[in-house]
Protein backbone atom coordinates (compact mmCIF):
# COMPACT_ATOMS: atom_id res chain seq x y z
CA UNK A 1 0.00 0.00 0.00
CA UNK A 2 1.25 3.47 -0.92
CA UNK A 3 -0.31 6.69 0.36
CA UNK A 4 -0.46 9.69 -1.96
CA UNK A 5 -0.93 13.32 -0.92
CA UNK A 6 -1.27 16.58 -2.84
CA UNK A 7 0.96 19.49 -1.95
CA UNK A 8 -0.61 22.89 -1.33
CA UNK A 9 -1.76 24.46 -4.62
CA UNK A 10 0.55 27.47 -4.34
CA UNK A 11 3.52 25.07 -4.18
CA UNK A 12 2.64 23.65 -7.59
CA UNK A 13 1.12 20.43 -8.88
CA UNK A 14 3.22 17.98 -6.87
CA UNK A 15 2.42 14.57 -5.43
CA UNK A 16 3.92 13.49 -2.10
CA UNK A 17 3.85 9.80 -1.26
CA UNK A 18 5.05 7.23 1.25
CA UNK A 19 4.84 3.49 1.84
CA UNK A 20 2.62 1.81 4.41
CA UNK A 21 5.56 0.04 6.06
CA UNK A 22 9.19 -0.95 5.56
CA UNK A 23 8.30 -3.52 2.89
CA UNK A 24 6.68 -0.89 0.67
CA UNK A 25 9.68 1.30 1.42
CA UNK A 26 11.90 -1.37 -0.11
CA UNK A 27 9.93 -1.27 -3.35
CA UNK A 28 9.94 2.53 -3.39
CA UNK A 29 13.72 2.46 -2.97
CA UNK A 30 14.09 -0.13 -5.72
CA UNK A 31 11.73 1.33 -8.29
CA UNK A 32 12.09 5.05 -7.75
CA UNK A 33 12.40 7.76 -10.40
CA UNK A 34 15.29 10.18 -10.95
CA UNK A 35 12.88 13.03 -10.16
CA UNK A 36 12.01 11.60 -6.72
CA UNK A 37 13.30 13.33 -3.60
CA UNK A 38 13.44 11.21 -0.41
CA UNK A 39 12.70 12.60 3.08
CA UNK A 40 13.33 11.05 6.51
CA UNK A 41 13.61 12.21 10.11
CA UNK A 42 17.30 12.29 10.93
CA UNK A 43 18.52 9.73 13.48
CA UNK A 44 14.97 8.54 14.23
CA UNK A 45 12.58 5.99 12.85
CA UNK A 46 10.09 7.52 10.43
CA UNK A 47 8.19 6.98 7.23
CA UNK A 48 10.07 7.30 3.95
CA UNK A 49 8.40 10.26 2.30
CA UNK A 50 8.96 11.19 -1.34
CA UNK A 51 8.00 14.04 -3.60
CA UNK A 52 8.16 13.60 -7.35
CA UNK A 53 9.50 16.68 -9.11
CA UNK A 54 8.96 17.57 -12.73
CA UNK A 55 11.43 16.32 -15.31
CA UNK A 56 14.59 18.39 -15.32
CA UNK A 57 14.02 19.76 -11.82
CA UNK A 58 16.43 19.27 -8.92
CA UNK A 59 16.41 19.87 -5.16
CA UNK A 60 17.21 23.50 -5.91
CA UNK A 61 13.74 23.83 -7.45
CA UNK A 62 11.93 22.80 -4.26
CA UNK A 63 10.07 25.83 -2.93
CA UNK A 64 9.85 26.64 0.77
CA UNK A 65 6.14 25.76 0.71
CA UNK A 66 6.74 22.33 -0.83
CA UNK A 67 9.66 21.66 1.50
CA UNK A 68 7.52 22.51 4.53
CA UNK A 69 4.74 20.16 3.39
CA UNK A 70 7.18 17.27 2.99
CA UNK A 71 8.97 17.96 6.26
CA UNK A 72 5.73 18.24 8.23
CA UNK A 73 4.40 15.00 6.75
CA UNK A 74 7.52 13.03 7.57
CA UNK A 75 7.59 14.43 11.12
CA UNK A 76 3.93 13.51 11.63
CA UNK A 77 4.72 9.96 10.52
CA UNK A 78 7.55 9.41 12.98
CA UNK A 79 6.49 7.91 16.32
CA UNK A 80 9.35 9.55 18.16
CA UNK A 81 9.81 12.59 15.94
CA UNK A 82 6.15 13.54 16.17
CA UNK A 83 6.42 13.94 19.94
CA UNK A 84 9.42 16.26 20.11
CA UNK A 85 10.28 19.69 18.78
CA UNK A 86 13.31 20.90 16.87
CA UNK A 87 13.99 17.79 14.83
CA UNK A 88 16.07 17.55 11.67
CA UNK A 89 14.66 16.14 8.45
CA UNK A 90 17.15 14.99 5.85
CA UNK A 91 16.39 14.83 2.16
CA UNK A 92 18.26 13.71 -0.94
CA UNK A 93 17.57 12.57 -4.51
CA UNK A 94 16.31 9.01 -4.86
CA UNK A 95 19.33 8.01 -6.95
CA UNK A 96 21.59 8.92 -4.02
CA UNK A 97 20.04 6.23 -1.82
CA UNK A 98 22.41 3.35 -1.20
CA UNK A 99 21.21 -0.16 -0.46
CA UNK A 100 23.55 -3.05 0.39
CA UNK A 101 22.72 -6.73 1.07
CA UNK A 102 23.78 -6.39 4.71
CA UNK A 103 21.22 -3.66 5.42
CA UNK A 104 17.93 -4.44 7.13
CA UNK A 105 14.60 -4.07 5.35
CA UNK A 106 13.83 -0.38 4.90
CA UNK A 107 17.33 0.71 5.84
CA UNK A 108 19.31 2.91 3.46
CA UNK A 109 22.56 4.80 3.23
CA UNK A 110 23.88 7.42 0.83
CA UNK A 111 26.27 7.24 -2.09
CA UNK A 112 27.32 10.87 -1.67
CA UNK A 113 26.82 12.70 1.63
CA UNK A 114 27.26 16.04 -0.17
CA UNK A 115 23.90 15.47 -1.86
CA UNK A 116 22.10 15.20 1.49
CA UNK A 117 20.43 18.33 2.86
CA UNK A 118 18.87 19.04 6.23
CA UNK A 119 15.89 21.18 7.22
CA UNK A 120 15.01 22.04 10.81
CA UNK A 121 11.40 21.44 11.88
CA UNK A 122 10.63 23.34 15.07
CA UNK A 123 7.24 21.82 15.76
CA UNK A 124 4.32 20.00 14.23
CA UNK A 125 1.88 22.31 12.44
CA UNK A 126 -1.49 20.60 12.58
CA UNK A 127 -3.00 22.87 9.94
CA UNK A 128 -0.50 21.58 7.37
CA UNK A 129 -0.73 17.92 8.42
CA UNK A 130 -4.55 17.97 8.45
CA UNK A 131 -4.68 19.62 5.03
CA UNK A 132 -2.37 16.97 3.58
CA UNK A 133 -4.34 14.14 5.19
CA UNK A 134 -7.52 15.40 3.54
CA UNK A 135 -5.91 14.76 0.15
CA UNK A 136 -4.72 11.28 1.11
CA UNK A 137 -5.38 8.49 -1.39
CA UNK A 138 -4.47 4.82 -0.88
CA UNK A 139 -3.32 2.73 -3.80
CA UNK A 140 -1.66 -0.60 -4.44
CA UNK A 141 0.49 0.30 -7.42
CA UNK A 142 2.66 -2.09 -9.38
CA UNK A 143 5.78 -0.01 -8.83
CA UNK A 144 7.93 -2.30 -10.95
CA UNK A 145 5.53 -2.13 -13.91
CA UNK A 146 5.25 1.66 -13.60
CA UNK A 147 9.02 2.04 -13.62
CA UNK A 148 9.45 -0.35 -16.55
CA UNK A 149 6.76 1.47 -18.54
CA UNK A 150 8.47 4.80 -18.03
CA UNK A 151 11.88 3.28 -18.83
CA UNK A 152 10.51 1.83 -22.08
CA UNK A 153 8.99 5.17 -23.05
CA UNK A 154 12.25 6.98 -22.27
CA UNK A 155 14.19 4.40 -24.28
CA UNK A 156 11.87 4.84 -27.27
CA UNK A 157 12.22 8.62 -26.98
CA UNK A 158 16.02 8.37 -26.94
CA UNK A 159 15.93 6.14 -30.03
CA UNK A 160 13.68 8.63 -31.83
CA UNK A 161 16.00 11.50 -30.89
CA UNK A 162 18.99 9.51 -32.13
CA UNK A 163 17.25 8.78 -35.44
CA UNK A 164 16.38 12.47 -35.83
CA UNK A 165 19.97 13.42 -35.07
CA UNK A 166 21.38 10.97 -37.62
CA UNK A 167 18.84 12.12 -40.21
CA UNK A 168 19.78 15.75 -39.61
CA UNK A 169 23.49 14.96 -39.82
CA UNK A 170 22.96 13.07 -43.08
CA UNK A 171 20.98 15.97 -44.56
CA UNK A 172 23.69 18.41 -43.51
CA UNK A 173 26.35 16.16 -45.08
CA UNK A 174 24.43 15.94 -48.35
CA UNK A 175 23.91 19.71 -48.37
CA UNK A 176 27.63 20.30 -47.84
CA UNK A 177 28.45 17.94 -50.70
CA UNK A 178 25.91 19.71 -52.89
CA UNK A 179 27.36 23.13 -52.09
CA UNK A 180 30.88 21.85 -52.70
CA UNK A 181 29.79 20.44 -56.05
CA UNK A 182 28.19 23.76 -57.01
CA UNK A 183 31.34 25.66 -56.06
CA UNK A 184 33.45 23.21 -58.03
CA UNK A 185 31.17 23.55 -61.07
CA UNK A 186 31.30 27.36 -60.91
CA UNK A 187 35.07 27.24 -60.64
CA UNK A 188 35.26 24.96 -63.65
CA UNK A 189 33.03 27.30 -65.69
CA UNK A 190 35.22 30.28 -64.85
CA UNK A 191 38.34 28.37 -65.80
CA UNK A 192 36.81 27.25 -69.11
CA UNK A 193 35.73 30.82 -69.89
CA UNK A 194 39.22 32.13 -69.18
CA UNK A 195 40.73 29.45 -71.38
CA UNK A 196 38.28 30.26 -74.20
CA UNK A 197 39.10 33.98 -74.06
CA UNK A 198 42.82 33.24 -74.25
CA UNK A 199 42.26 31.03 -77.27
CA UNK A 200 40.27 33.77 -78.98
CA UNK A 201 42.94 36.31 -78.17
CA UNK A 202 45.74 34.12 -79.42
CA UNK A 203 43.84 33.31 -82.62
CA UNK A 204 43.05 36.93 -83.48
CA UNK A 205 45.31 38.99 -85.73
CA UNK A 206 46.54 42.44 -84.73
CA UNK A 207 45.53 45.56 -86.68
CA UNK A 208 49.01 45.75 -88.21
CA UNK A 209 48.77 42.16 -89.39
CA UNK A 210 45.42 42.83 -90.99
CA UNK A 211 46.79 45.94 -92.75
CA UNK A 212 49.75 43.96 -94.05
CA UNK A 213 47.41 41.28 -95.38
CA UNK A 214 45.36 43.95 -97.12
CA UNK A 215 48.46 45.48 -98.78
Amino acid sequence: MVFYFKARPEAGDYTIFMGLDKHENEDLIKYGFPEDIWFHVDKMSSAHVYVRLNKGQTMDDISEALLEDCAQLVKANSIQGNKVNNIDVVYTPWYNLKKTPSMEVGQVGFHNSKLVRTVKVEKRINEIVNRLNKTKVERKPDLKAEREAVSSAEKAERKAQLRDKKRKEEMERLEKEKQAEIRSYKGLMVQEKMTSNKQIASGSKTLQELEEDFM
